[in-house]
């Protein structure tokens, strides 16, 4: 029987670096930052948006560089878990896609917004309630450790705005969605009021520019690849 990850202790997670206390650590903080959404004015409400964003798809896409793999190599059915899955993220990418084309003064903005922060319970849910419990039935807790860390390094150099045509799977998420990366980081930086948990990071990958962006996809990849 399978406990939701919601209900566990650190240490019943593998401890502070397993890839479960990573993943329910952003968990908590999207939860945080929508609730604070929700309840905030419309100018602090832009800039909690912008925070949401970046927290959003570089933890998407290091679940999708490296916890859904292993999920489908160790659980014989993780090809179904892990699909579902990619489907909201692939919803929850064409409503941001959408919220950013329309701006805040749209009067569908704010539904839109409120529908990609049902999507994101969702998928929590189903990931915390489901998914990676099942994958902590499997893997033992140095693996754990092992995800955590190649995890940690795709969520460092990941997108932090929507791509929809980016593929949800690797390697063609890596080889398209890392270049975007120092773009996306770069527009992060020039957006005001930067107060996000996500502003050294972006400062970090911003400055090192296109140029580094080949390097870097290799690195992701050699990460992934380390946390079988």
């Amino acid at each position: 029987m399978t406990v939701s990850l919601a209900g566990q202790t650190v240490a019943e997670l593998g401890g502070a670096r397993s890839v479960l206390a990573r993943q329910r650590r952003d968990h908590t903080t999207l939860a945080r930052l929508m609730t604070d959404y929700r309840d905030a004015g419309d100018g602090p409400r832009e800039q909690l948006l912008d925070q949401i964003r970046q927290l959003v798809f570089s933890h998407a896409f290091a679940e999708e560089t490296v916890l859904w793999p292993a999920v489908r190599r160790l659980l014989p059915d993780g090809e179904e878990l892990t699909a579902r899955v990619e489907t909201e993220h692939q919803q929850i990418n064409e409503l941001f896609a959408d919220i950013d084309r329309l701006g805040p003064l749209d009067p569908e903005h704010d539904s839109r917004v409120e529908r990609a922060f049902q999507l994101i319970d969702e998928d929590i849910r189903d990931e915390e309630d489901e998914l990676l419990p099942r994958l902590q039935s499997v893997a033992g807790r140095r693996r754990l450790v092992r995800l955590g860390r190649a995890w940690e390094a795709s969520r460092l150099t990941a997108p932090t705005r929507p791509h929809p045509g980016v593929p949800r799977r690797p390697p063609g998420n890596v080889t398209r969605g890392v270049p975007l990366s120092a773009y996306d980081r770069t527009r992060d930086l020039l957006t005001p009021g930067r107060g996000s948990p996500m502003w050294k990071a972006a400062l970090t990958a911003g400055a090192a520019g296109v140029a580094g962006t080949v390097w870097t996809a290799r690195r992701v990849l050699r990460a992934r690849r380390a946390g079988r």
